[in-house]
């Protein structure tokens, strides 16, 4: 019988190899079929680049599973990701309104709530709130998922950056996993890794495909059931003991995301725009407005994610609503000073 551990690794390696073989097939149909993302004004690539990246993702992460995972215990988790699968490719090909996406995210985490047993049922005294009632808990929970998965499809911006920041959020989750003996959590994350790291090879600077919406829609859904899992059990194993810091350890590993997108939120509010309005209010285009490039823009921030999360080591043994303040400020200022450069350069 092979080990948990061989189970992890066989399932990395087969996700990547999958992903990474599978996308120069997928590069040809879309050239062939003319499937492509043409540059428009708010666009930060040139030129017509293949938009079906997240099938081939899929395809690696779906097929690694079924290899390695136990099926039984992660059945309803598949189920999820095949709903919001469906809902990328179409949305994709056909451009579905933000109802209809949002719709197919609620029955996606719905069925992981009611079927797969897995949502948030406490706050572990965030804002002072511990356990959460039934209704509150799933309401939250669906939150959550809306919240993370389409806080990473924003940051899906320039070549290489949704890509690596799913990897260092995944190899993350992994390791956490890992500590707590959580075998089907660890191959679930460890598998998106391997399954992203495939793709990033094709989408790193200059791209020769994007992930698109079935990508990010995947990809988030993915992260989002690894970050609900870290929030509901937080970090316990035999000498280490923080039950009440899973959601300080869900929002460092996502910082990006999350803060970017909720200062961009908040700034689009404040000047009496729709919070999802189109524009280039992200960190990454501030970053390339200020003359790096996509590669250095990626690497960049890729350098901010994982210091963050190097960073949280001090603030684990503070109080869980202190620590996420700390967290919280010391984001929003490293993430406005390219916007405050680019004010400087403008006078």
């Amino acid at each position: 019988m092979i080990s948990p551990e061989l189970n992890i690794i066989f399932s990395l390696i087969t996700a990547f190899l999958i992903t990474y073989l599978v996308i120069p097939k997928i590069i040809f149909f879309a050239e062939k079929l003319r499937l492509f993302d043409s540059a428009g004004d708010r666009a930060s690539h040139k030129g017509n680049t293949p938009i079906f990246g997240g099938i081939a993702i899929f395809a690696g992460i779906i097929f690694s599973l079924l290899f390695w995972a136990d099926i039984e215990n992660i059945q309803f988790i598949l189920v999820s990701i095949l709903i919001v699968f469906f809902v990328g490719v179409i949305d994709d090909l056909l451009e579905l309104s933000p109802f209809k996406k949002l719709v197919g995210q609620v029955m996606a985490t719905l069925i992981i709530i009611f079927l797969g047993d897995l949502q948030i049922d406490s706050m572990h005294g965030v804002l002072g709130v511990y356990d959460l009632p039934i209704w509150i808990g799933t309401l939250f929970t669906i939150f959550v998922v809306i919240v993370i998965t389409n806080g990473f499809n924003l940051i899906d911006g320039i070549d290489g950056l949704a890509g690596g920041v799913g990897v260092i959020s995944s190899f993350s989750f992994g390791v956490i996993a890992l500590l707590m003996d959580q075998s089907d959590m660890a191959i679930l994350a460890f598998t998106l890794m391997g399954a992203l790291l495939g793709f990033l090879r094709h989408n790193l600077f200059p791209a020769k495909i994007f992930m698109g919406d079935t990508g990010s829609l995947v990809v988030g859904m993915i992260l989002s059931i690894l970050a609900i899992n870290s929030i509901r059990y937080g970090l316990v194993t035999e000498t280490i003991k923080l039950p009440n810091k899973g959601p300080l350890l869900a929002i460092v590993i996502l910082a990006i995301p999350l803060f970017d997108s909720l200062r961009v939120f908040v700034a689009r509010i404040m000047k009496g725009r729709h919070p999802l309005s189109a524009g280039r209010g992200h960190i990454h285009h501030a970053l390339l407005s200020l003359g790096f490039g996509h590669k250095k823009t990626s690497f960049i921030l890729y350098f901010f994610a994982i210091s963050i999360i190097v960073f949280s080591y001090f603030l684990l043994e503070i109080n869980v609503n202190i620590s996420i303040g700390i967290l919280a400020l010391i984001c929003f200022i490293i993430l406005y000073i390219p916007f405050y450069l680019l004010k400087d350069h403008s006078k």
